[in-house]
């Protein structure tokens, strides 16, 4: 699989920590040039400057999604420094956690633009890359891709939206050959539960769930390139995601008190 990323120019945000920082350097351990692009601009320096010393290529720029002309900028220094683009993941996200009768409806904007819009922007200045290489366009998503979350609407709707886009990229480009990869991974430790929104807009600030039984960021990371390598099109990591897929075209009321039970269960669940 080394010699398929091999100089292979691999653009990601969301790249300061979690998913995006663990698929950098799996991506320059396998010999890609690596772009990373996140709003801490000291925790970027900091992976570029470990990968290098591991001998591997990579350069970062500050990047805020939410921003169309932060992610023009960030598709410029990719072809500044590298000449072209042959992936992009669009991993930037950002979650919450709140029963819509009672969160701000700022919050919900700011969940748009974040995680669909970010993708949105990225995608439309790298696509001409893309499609000349025919690379592959990658988009990390969730089960709330695939089926709401109760007390996640903003994070469900932003999922579903960006499912709807790529899903769309995809068929407008069949004839072209590129490759798009909607990847969810199961519940990963990171610290999108830290930085969920809540009602208000403030930070959540903790973790209502056992961060050490969770998914691994490394292995997510290796899971998404094991999925492009295969050319997948949907790629779920756990077996509820799986199942979930499945069912709600079958019994889809079973899924929905399943996932109200699941989320009632957490610590200080809003669901009553």
């Amino acid at each position: 699989m080394k010699d398929k990323f091999k100089d292979k120019v691999v653009l990601i945000t969301g790249a300061s920590s979690g998913i995006g920082e663990a698929a950098a350097r799996e991506f320059a351990l396998h010999g890609s040039k690596v772009v990373l692009g996140a709003r801490s601009e000291e925790k970027l320096a900091r992976i570029v400057s470990e990968i290098i010393a591991e001998g591997g290529q990579a350069c970062y720029i500050k990047t805020d999604v939410s921003v169309e002309e932060d992610c023009k900028r960030f598709i410029e220094k990719a072809i500044s420094e590298f000449g072209t683009i042959d992936i992009l993941v669009n991993n930037a996200g950002l979650s919450m956690r709140s029963l819509f009768d009672d969160v701000d409806l700022k919050v919900i904007h700011r969940l748009m633009d974040v995680n669909f819009w970010g993708t949105v922007y990225c995608t439309k200045y790298a696509l001409p890359y893309l499609v000349r290489n025919r690379g592959s366009l990658v988009g990390v998503s969730s089960v709330a891709g695939f089926h709401g979350l109760p007390g996640r609407t903003g994070y469900s709707a932003s999922k579903f939206a960006i499912h709807g886009f790529l899903e769309t990229i995809r068929i407008e480009n069949l004839k072209k050959g590129l490759h798009v990869m909607i990847i969810a991974p199961g519940f990963t430790s990171s610290d999108i539960r830290k930085h969920a929104l809540t009602a208000d807009g403030t930070e959540q600030g903790e973790s209502p769930r056992a961060e050490d039984h969770m998914m691994s960021p490394e292995y997510v990371a290796k899971s998404i390139l094991k999925g492009i390598r295969k050319k997948k099109r949907n790629k779920l990591l756990t077996w509820s995601g799986k199942l979930t897929a499945l069912f709600q075209r079958i019994t889809p009321t079973l899924v929905d008190w399943s996932y109200y039970f699941e989320m009632a269960r957490e610590p200080k669940s809003p669901l009553k």
